[in-house]
C-alpha cells in the first residue's frame, strides 16, 4: 500500500498570540493528515513561545518548536530556512502565523503534487481576509483575487515569473505554496538577507526558474489582511518602494550568474527596474506602455 506522502508545514511566528492558535487549528482541521507542523519562533516578545509549547506539548509527535540561537530575532526568511533544515516531509507547505487555510488545502495540493511528478512548485488564489475582526463592514470587503494565468497545467521555466515581475499577474501569497523539498533545497530556500516585502518572491523567482509551476484554480487559504501587518506599514511608507528596487536588482544579479531565464523575463526585470530607479520620470513619461 502506497504511504502517504509526509508534509512539512513552516510556519513562523513573531509576536502572533492573537492568531496563532487560529493557525495551528486549520492545519489541525485538514482533512490531509499525514503532516508535520514546525513552529518557528522569530525572537517574540509576546506570549506565542508559550502558545506554541502548549500545542507541542499535546502533539508531541506531529508539532515541533525551533527558534534561533539566543531567541535572536532573524527575519521571516531566515526562520522558514531553520523550518526547512528540520523538516522530514518530501513536500513543504508555508503558513503563516496570522493565515489560515480551509480544509481540503493540503488534500488538494497534494494531488496536484503526485499527480504531476515533473511540478516542483503549486500555489492557488488566496482569499483577503478583511472579515476576520468581526466586522460586517470588513466582510463586505473579502475577496479572491484572479490569478490572470493559465491554471491546472505545468508552467515550464520561467513560467509565470515575468508576469509576477511586471505585475500583470499576482504573485503568490506565501498560504497558498507547497513545494517539493528537492527543489526547495536545490534553489537555497529563502534569502536571509531580505527581511522585509519580497522575501518570499525570492523564493517564488528561484523556484520558478528551477522546475515548472502549476496554479490550482480554486481557492484554499486565508491571508488575514491587518492594519498592523509588515506589508500594510509598508505600502502606507516608501518602503515598498526601495524593497522592491532591492528585489529587482537581486533578481537582475540572479539571472546574469544563473544564466537562466528567457529573453522576456530579462526584458521585464530591466523595464521594472528602470521604473523603479527612476520613478518620477517614469510617470512623467506616461509609463511607456509598449515597452516589453
Amino acid at each position: 500500500m502506497h504511504e502517504p506522502t509526509l508534509v512539512s508545514i513552516v510556519t513562523p511566528c513573531f509576536n502572533v498570540e492573537r492568531y496563532l492558535e487560529e493557525a495551528i487549528e486549520s492545519v489541525l482541521g485538514q482533512t490531509y493528515s499525514h503532516w508535520e507542523l514546525l513552529l518557528v519562533d522569530d525572537g517574540s516578545g509576546d506570549r506565542s513561545p508559550e502558545i506554541a509549547a502548549r500545542w507541542v506539548a499535546d502533539h508531541p509527535d506531529r508539532v515541533r518548536y525551533l527558534e534561533h540561537p539566543n531567541r535572536r530575532n532573524q527575519g521571516t526568511s531566515a526562520s522558514r530556512n531553520l523550518g526547512i533544515r528540520h523538516a522530514h516531509g518530501e513536500f513543504v507547505a508555508f503558513l503563516d502565523a496570522d493565515d489560515v487555510w480551509l480544509s481540503g488545502h493540503l488534500a488538494g495540493q497534494v494531488a496536484l503534487l503526485e499527480r504531476h511528478p515533473e511540478v516542483g512548485l503549486v500555489y492557488g488564489p488566496t482569499e483577503e481576509w478583511y472579515g476576520w475582526t468581526g466586522r460586517l463592514e470588513d466582510s463586505a470587503r473579502d475577496h479572491v483575487s484572479p490569478l490572470r494565468i493559465p491554471t491546472g497545467q505545468p508552467l515550464f521555466p520561467p513560467g509565470p515569473l515575468a508576469a509576477f515581475v511586471r505585475r500583470e499577474a499576482p504573485s503568490p501569497c506565501t498560504c497558498s505554496v507547497l513545494a517539493r523539498r528537492s527543489v526547495v533545497d536545490a534553489t537555497g530556500g529563502f534569502e536571509a538577507s531580505f527581511r522585509g516585502m519580497y522575501d518570499d518572491q525570492v523564493f517564488y523567482a528561484k523556484a520558478c526558474l528551477a522546475a515548472p509551476v502549476l496554479a490550482a484554480a480554486e481557492c484554499s487559504s486565508r491571508y488575514r489582511r491587518r492594519p498592523d501587518s509588515l506589508y500594510s506599514w509598508a505600502k502606507t511608507t516608501d518602503q515598498h518602494r526601495f524593497d522592491r528596487l532591492k528585489f529587482l536588482r537581486w533578481l537582475d544579479r540572479y539571472l546574469m550568474e544563473q544564466g537562466g531565464g528567457s529573453a522576456e523575463l530579462v526584458r521585464a526585470v530591466r523595464r521594472e527596474l528602470w521604473t523603479a530607479r527612476h520613478p518620477r520620470l517614469w510617470r512623467l513619461l506616461g509609463g511607456l506602455g509598449g515597452w516589453r
